[in-house]
């Protein structure tokens, strides 16, 4: 049975992520996601600009290997663990991660509209419809459990006073938060633009140059680590092996930050 999904503006672009993983999944297999090539074949829609971007499939199937090898590890470290995933479109991870007590999808209401369809609730995994800007912590029960918010392909579509307001969302209600987020260089904000984003009418607007300038706007969290998406890339892009090497294209790539509630 065909899905006729019909979207615009930035949700759109959970469709063009989810066919990225499903693609790579299916194709070369740097990542494995059986749940992604499944919705994908339930779908009637035109791929053909996600087909023609190169830059965006890579950049999708980079940060995807270096979260879930961050969440993977921080859910070794702290079993029964709540995660928060924010802005989750129709991310699969949940399906791909192990160790947790409670998974939280959130996104816009039309987003979770979609997913319900796709990807419905289902024990330990609950969705919560709200903008990542709303007061959306009191939907999580478990505040004194150690917890894990994923903040993936959201931050350059955002104001630097939209980041903040999720964060302070995130201080208010959780006392052991570790916070993972992608950023973007100004540089890509300003210069660069993928042809399957310009296809949904989603701009960049927004973006930081390294974890530690973005921890200095955040009066309640500290700086941990970052990781580039080009040790992502390096899994199967054989010369990003040594390119990751080179400050500057590390620089210029989006990077995962980790922060922790102080």
């Amino acid at each position: 049975m065909d899905e006729k999904i019909t979207l615009s503006g930035v949700p759109e672009t959970m469709l063009q992520t989810i066919y990225a993983r499903a693609k790579e999944s299916k194709d070369r297999g740097a990542i494995h996601d059986k749940k992604a090539e499944e919705i994908i074949g339930k779908l009637n829609y035109d791929f053909s600009l996600a087909d023609k971007d190169a830059p965006m499939h890579s950049g999708v199937i980079a940060r995807t290997i270096v979260l879930d090898k961050l969440v993977s590890e921080y859910l070794a470290n702290n079993p029964g663990a709540i995660v928060v995933n924010i802005a989750c479109g129709l991310d699969t991870r949940c399906y791909r991660m192990t160790g947790f007590k409670h998974w939280y999808n959130l996104d816009l209401p039309e987003t979770i509209a979609v997913r319900e369809k796709l990807l419905p609730e289902s024990g330990n995994i609950t969705q919560i419809a709200m903008s990542a800007m709303d007061d959306w912590g009191k939907m999580v029960e478990e505040s004194r459990t150690p917890v894990i918010i994923i903040i993936e392909g959201l931050t350059m579509y955002l104001s630097e006073a939209d980041i903040q307001q999720i964060f302070a969302v995130i201080a208010n209600r959780f006392d052991d938060a570790t916070v993972l987020v992608e950023i973007m260089n100004p540089m890509i904000v300003k210069r660069f633009k993928e042809k399957s984003i310009e296809g949904s009418n989603a701009k960049f607007t927004w973006g930081i140059k390294d974890g530690k300038a973005l921890a200095a706007l955040l009066p309640n969290f500290r700086f941990v680590e970052e990781h580039s998406l080009s040790e992502g890339m390096a899994q199967f892009v054989p010369i990003y092996k040594v390119l990751d090497r080179i400050p500057s294209i590390r620089n210029i790539s989006n990077k995962i930050i980790t922060l922790k509630r102080l």
